[in-house]
This record gives structure tokens, sequence and C-alpha cells, in this order.
């Protein structure tokens, strides 16, 4: 790691529940306490249809399309990022099927599911792969094509897998997505020409529409599961239970992302990116796309996404500062990403003057796209 970039500073002593948590969880409990009912539920459903569409507009207008372009060239890598995150973990999603009905039900059985079909995140990637000493611009591209990939893939996914059980999903649910999801995002693709500049310079504010955005379609969700009074079907025994299979899930998709990649020939740097890209989910993007998927039906759905998000970065904290005191490992020729060796190509290293790492390739991944905060942790490859 750079010596301009030194790794205590991104290591909290101790492992708070991530704040942006705690909003989420008061928000559920101000919808469960004080639920949007009659018009104001309209006028909650409206706003909250109008917040995602602003949502994915920014998302389309920081993601750079050139860096997009650019990280093709880093095919094998990012390819095991996006198997892991749209084919392992769907194929544990319903292998989960069997705990039905005996551990989940089969509406916490759905939200787990769809949570197997999100995309990885972006930020919280980067800064866990910083701090555990890995290849941070592999980490930076795969989170970006994950989460680009997804606007289109988990709509599929969950249209194949959930069917007509997700809550209603149907193929009106195919013209929302184009017209929420998709639409905005190409519309802020074309816009970031010009504005493009603006969101760099005011990212810090705009962070706050997104999180804004989120707690509405959060308040929303909720406020429609109390009013339907669906969560009689949910009791603490229940949670606890969720929690095990998650705790499992996720488990299991460290040790296959972190071993696999082993097998596949990866080196140190590069299978620290794949761990920490393939074995999260985004909370950023899953929110949204629940609310246009599950509809009335979206409280239960994202209940399990939730809970696993806090989890992750948890456990992922905690594995990253363990992985940042392994002693060094030769670097294969060729390893960083499937690059040729070269100036700023080795794993882990943010020169922060090779186009190709840190500073260069976060102006376009890392611009709010997954705006997730990190239980305190900052990624230092972040825009400045």
């Amino acid at each position: 790691m750079s010596s301009r970039t030194p790794r205590r500073r991104f290591l909290p002593s101790w492992l708070p529940i991530d704040p942006y948590i705690l909003a989420l969880l008061g928000t559920v409990g101000l919808a469960a306490l004080l639920p949007a009912s009659g018009a104001a539920a309209t006028v909650a459903s409206g706003a909250s249809t109008g917040a995602v569409a602003l949502l994915f507009l920014l998302y389309g207008a920081r993601l750079s399309t050139r860096e997009a372009v650019d990280g093709l060239r880093h095919w094998r890598l990012h390819g095991t990022v996006l198997a892991c995150t749209f084919l392992v973990f769907p194929l544990l999603g319903l292998a989960a099927r069997g705990l039905v009905p005996t551990l989940l039900t089969p509406d916490l059985y759905g939200g787990l599911l769809f949570l197997c079909l999100v995309p990885s995140t972006i930020q919280s990637s980067i800064a866990f792969t910083s701090i555990a000493r890995g290849n941070v611009p592999a980490a930076i591209c795969a989170g970006s094509f994950s989460s680009l990939a997804g606007i289109v893939i988990t709509p599929l996914l969950a249209a194949l897998l959930l069917g007509s059980g997700a809550g209603g999903f149907s193929a009106d649910s195919v013209v929302k997505i184009v017209l929420q999801l998709l639409v905005p995002f190409l519309a802020g693709q074309l816009l970031r020409p010009w504005v493009g500049g603006f969101l760099v310079r005011h990212k810090k504010v705009l962070g706050y529409v997104d999180r804004g955005s989120i707690l509405l379609v959060v308040y929303t969700a909720f406020s429609e599961g109390m009013n339907r009074g669906v969560w009689h079907l949910v009791t603490p025994g229940r949670l606890g239970l969720l929690l095990a299979v998650e705790a499992v899930l996720l488990a299991a998709m460290l040790a296959l992302t972190w071993y696999g990649a082993k097998r596949l020939g990866f080196g140190r740097g590069d299978r620290i990116a794949i761990q920490f890209a393939g074995s999260k989910k985004s909370l950023a993007a899953g929110l949204p796309m629940a609310s246009v998927l599950f509809g009335a039906h979206a409280s239960l759905a994202v209940l399990p996404l939730m809970l696993f998000h806090q989890m992750q970065l948890m456990v992922c904290a905690v594995i990253a500062r363990r992985r940042a005191g392994d002693p060094e490992e030769p670097k294969p020729e060729g390893e960083a990403a499937g690059r040729p060796p070269g100036p700023g190509s080795a794993s882990g290293g943010v020169s922060g003057d090779d186009p190709g790492s840190g500073r260069g390739s976060g102006q376009g991944s890392d611009q709010g796209t997954d705006a997730e905060p990190v239980g305190g942790i900052t990624s230092p490859v972040a825009p400045r």
C-alpha cells in the first residue's frame, strides 16, 4: 500500500453498528408506529417511485463508460466475480428452498432468494480490498461491472426464479423496471458529459440524496406491509433462524471465493478483490429494485437483504484486518487482474499515479454508484 494512504487510519478500533443501518432500522420503526395510509400512502408511493427514478438517473450519470470499457481487459477476474454474484449465489439460494417451512417461511425465503440475485457492492468492496492490501483497481472495476450488469440480470433472474410467487411479479413489472430503472440510468449516461463534473464536485451532498431516497423506499414498503398485516407472519424465533441461515450463506461464499480463486490460479491481491467483491450484496441497489419487483410485498422481501448487509460489513471488516497482516506472497507474472506486469500493476499497488489504479480508476466507479457506508471505513481511492 502506498505511503500516502497509511493503513492505520482505515482500521476501526471496534465494530460499531453502521449508522446508516440504524437509520434504516429507525425508518422501519417509524413505519411500524406511524405507517402511511390513505392519501398519505398515495403521496408516499408516488414520492418513492420518483426517488427510485432519481437514484438510477444519478447512478447512470456517475458511472464512467470509458472506465467500464477499459476494464474489459480484466475479463477473467471480472468473469469470476460475476459468476459468484449471479450464478453461485442464486444456486445456493435455490438450495435453501429445502429449509421451507421448517426454518424459513415462504415469504422470508422469497426475500432470501432475492438477496442472492442482487449485484455486488462497490464502495465497501474497494475499502476492504484496500485495507487487506489487495488489488484495488480490480475491485473498483469488478464492483462497477456487477452493479451495471445487475440492472438487467437481477430483474431477469427474479422473473425466472421467483416468477408470479414474488408478491405479484408479472410481465407488468418488466415495464416498470424499464421505466423506473433502465430509462433513468440510460438518461444519466447521456447526461454525464454535462453533469458528471457537477456530481463529482458535490458527491458528499448527493450521497445524502441517495440515502434519503432509499430511506423513503423503505418507509413506503414497510408502511404497506403494516397496512396489510404481514408482520404477524414473522416471529423473533423466525428472525433468529433467518440470521443463522444468512450466516451460513455468507461463510460459504467467503470460503468459495477465497479458495476457489486460489484453485483458479489467481494471486493474493486478485483473490482478495474476488473475495470481497464476490461475496457481498448491495443494499443501495437491492432496495429500489425490490420496491419495483415486489410492490406491496416489498417489506418482507427486503428484510433478509438488510440483515445480510450489516452482517457482511462486520465480518468483512474483521477479515480485511487479518488479511492486512498476512505475509506478502511472491507476485506471479501477470498477476494484476490478467494484465502484463508493469509499473503500477502489482496487486494492491495503489500508487495514485498509474491511470489503471487507485485514483485513476476511482473517478468513475466510486462516484456514489453504491451509496453504502462502510462502518466508518473510508476508501482511500475515492475521488477527492
